[in-house]
């Protein structure tokens, strides 16, 4: 699984801070996980997160076992400017019950955070049990994830 983060100023602390987590769980053998910041890579307050979110997407398309990790203030911008992408299907990981139930029923490939709310200790909780659970595969979800995929063919039809 490759895992690419991405974050405007608002949510560009609390990425830093996951992504050494992460870095370091790899390092000590505790999780075997390739990840990418895509950025922002410094605190600029006149960042756009739909830059951002653009970056990511791009990257996460790339590959069936890749997913994303994006932070705003609220979550809200970025979860909205992801799901504007065919393929995308990105959630608000705002508790670990919706972390879990966000990959196990829809298959979600990227969360998005608030970084001008969660702590660290709890993002880091929401996303390591994100990226521990896997899509369910039950037949209910596959057929309700197939019914998205059609909204997305109908795009443009106005």
């Amino acid at each position: 699984m490759k895992i690419y983060f991405g974050a405007d100023h608002a949510g560009f602390d609390l990425k830093e801070k996951l992504v050494k987590w992460l870095g370091d769980q790899t390092t000590n053998g505790a999780q075997d996980f390739e990840f990418e910041d895509v950025g922002a890579k410094t605190k600029d307050l006149k960042d756009d997160y739909p830059d951002i979110v653009e970056k990511l997407v791009k990257k996460v398309r790339r590959g069936k076992n890749n997913v994303g990790i994006l932070l705003c203030n609220n979550a809200i911008g970025v979860c909205m400017a992801a799901n504007k992408h065919k393929g995308i299907r990105a959630g608000i990981g705002y508790n670990t019950f919706a972390a879990k139930s966000m990959r196990a029923d829809d298959d979600t490939n990227i969360l998005c955070l608030a970084g001008g709310v969660l702590s660290h200790e709890y993002a880091r909780a929401i996303m390591r049990i994100w990226l521990e659970t896997s899509f369910s595969g039950e037949p209910r979800h596959k057929k309700r994830l197939a019914k998205v995929e059609a909204l997305e063919e109908g795009w443009g039809e106005q």
